[in-house]
């Protein structure tokens, strides 16, 4: 399993219009990715920094994602981010939600 960890400082007031954005755009556009597995969004108390780690099947799917798809969310998450969204990517080791297999190095 991979994630993506997108970070981001909020333009004021505006954690209501991230959520509606989330839910009737971005996720409805993640569902169609292949190997998508979850979103999870966090807003730190007051509102002004968040940040989302979607969850994918491999690598190859979130890169596809990224070059593909992402140009369009972050567009649509312009209007309530202030500078550039900063993305990181991991391997996930364990989950309590997902069932992971490690790869077996000899």
């Amino acid at each position: 399993m991979f994630a993506r960890r997108v970070s981001m400082h909020l333009k004021p007031n505006s954690v209501a219009e991230l959520t509606q954005r989330l839910e009737k755009e971005i996720i409805p556009m993640l569902r169609k990715q292949q190997g998508f597995q979850d979103e999870i969004m966090f807003v730190v108390p007051g509102g002004m920094e968040a940040f989302g780690i979607s969850l994918w099947e491999r690598a190859e799917n979130a890169e596809a994602y990224n070059r593909g798809t992402y140009p369009k969310v972050a567009k649509i998450l312009a209007s309530v981010v202030e500078g550039t969204p900063q993305v990181e990517t991991y391997n996930v080791s364990n989950s309590t939600f997902h069932k992971i297999v490690t790869p077996v190095t000899a």
